[in-house]
């Protein structure tokens, strides 16, 4: 059934657990228009520091430990009047069921569907957010979307508020994009370029060919022995460093197509802190975190305004955990204002993993007709699994 445009009003639930972070929100869109209900994020990032990195098991045993309070808190948010036994409650009243998916069908029936992540990501991790979607849109009888991470990050920058012109609030923004337009998602494990030719209608430029920028982040963090996640320390540093004080390799700036490769960069921080060895002080470290980062920076900026260039492009959207950086914000900024091109940056409490870009794409993904209905006997209902490497074409 084709998505019924006489629908004034839709609240959709978005559910997000494709690495180690948990989440779930409420996207409410009303004539076109739309409202971040309730936006609730919990994450097991303090707990892969002390590893280094992400374990697949451990992250997947948080998400089960997380899912259901996530849930339960994004709900009540965004429905105050909603009453939501938590899981202590459960415990100590006897005479209520165990299961902790035990919501009354009436009390959901503000929520129009549920968009989940189908992937890409770990494959243990997106089980705990299926599973957990299915189970709520059968119970509730509420059509599900599977949805792909990827075309979340793209459709991020649309959750920003823009400014009205009568009044110092921020009022709800109306999802508009101009076409054609370039897409970056830039994150720890994606750097993609995507000519946008019309609402959900992509075709890919070019891709990493080995380390995605946040990962290159994360590992030059380790060889400095930083900790993790990379991104977030590396910035700050960077900030009373010499970006200009080592010359680090550009890799594939001038390649003529749109791939992206940062293992060589990587590779040159890891020869050079080599060579400082012990002499290495605090202030080399800033150097070395400044003179990092603008190489990076300055390879996405290079192929991401050729591609906007090439192909005309009348917008720029901007997604993913590196678009928070602020060096690359400023920079796609002054870039742009140069070429006089509208740029979209993802709002930074949306570009990490996060539920209410995947609510977002689930909406558009509605709208097409592109969803299930809650009916276990169907093929399309059982063929709804996990697709841990999942592309956005």
């Amino acid at each position: 059934m084709f998505y019924n445009a006489r629908i004034k009003t839709m609240i959709i639930l978005g559910i997000e657990t494709s690495c180690d972070e948990t989440s779930a929100a409420l996207l409410k869109i009303e004539r076109g228009k739309f409202e971040v209900l309730a936006h609730v994020v919990s994450s097991s990032v303090k707990l892969q520091a002390k590893y280094g990195g992400i374990v697949p098991e451990v992250a997947a045993r948080k998400q089960l430990e997380y899912i259901i309070p996530v849930l339960s808190e994004a709900l009540k948010t965004g429905n105050p009047k909603l009453k939501i036994l938590n899981p202590k409650q459960i415990q100590k009243n006897k005479t209520q069921k165990s299961n902790l998916l035990e919501f009354r069908v009436s009390n959901l029936e503000f929520v129009t569907a549920i968009a989940v992540t189908a992937g890409p990501g770990l494959a243990t991790s997106l089980q705990v957010g299926i599973d957990t979607a299915k189970t709520l849109a059968y119970a509730w009888q509420k059509p599900i979307i599977p949805t792909n991470h990827l075309e979340g990050h793209l459709l991020s920058p649309l959750l920003m508020k823009k400014e009205s012109r009568n009044s110092k609030f921020k009022t709800l923004n109306k999802f508009k994009i101009q076409f054609p337009a370039i897409g970056l998602i830039v994150s720890g494990g994606h750097t993609e370029l995507i000519l946008i030719k019309d609402y959900l209608k992509y075709k890919p430029l070019g891709q990493t060919r080995d380390d995605a920028a946040g990962e290159a982040f994360d590992k030059v963090a380790k060889l400095l022995g930083l900790g993790y996640p990379g991104g977030p320390i590396i910035s700050k540093l960077a900030k009373s460093g010499d970006a200009v004080k080592y010359d680090f390799p550009r890799g594939m700036i001038s390649s003529g197509d749109y791939d992206f490769s940062f293992s060589g960069l990587k590779t040159a921080v890891l020869y050079k802190t080599r060579e400082l060895g012990s002499k290495e002080t605090k202030n080399q470290i800033n150097n070395l975190c400044a003179s990092f980062q603008q190489a990076a920076v300055d390879v996405l900026v290079a192929k991401t305004m050729k591609a906007v260039k090439e192909y005309k492009a009348k917008m720029l959207l901007v997604g993913g955990g590196v678009s928070a950086n602020p060096l690359l914000r400023k920079e796609l900024e002054k870039n742009c204002q140069l070429n006089s091109i509208n740029l979209q940056l993802s709002p930074v409490k949306y570009t990490g993993d996060n539920a209410a870009m995947i609510a977002l794409a689930g909406y558009f993904r509605y709208k097409a007709g592109d969803y299930i209905r809650s009916n276990t006997q169907t093929k399309a209902w059982q063929e709804i699994k996990v697709q841990p490497n999942l592309k956005l074409v």
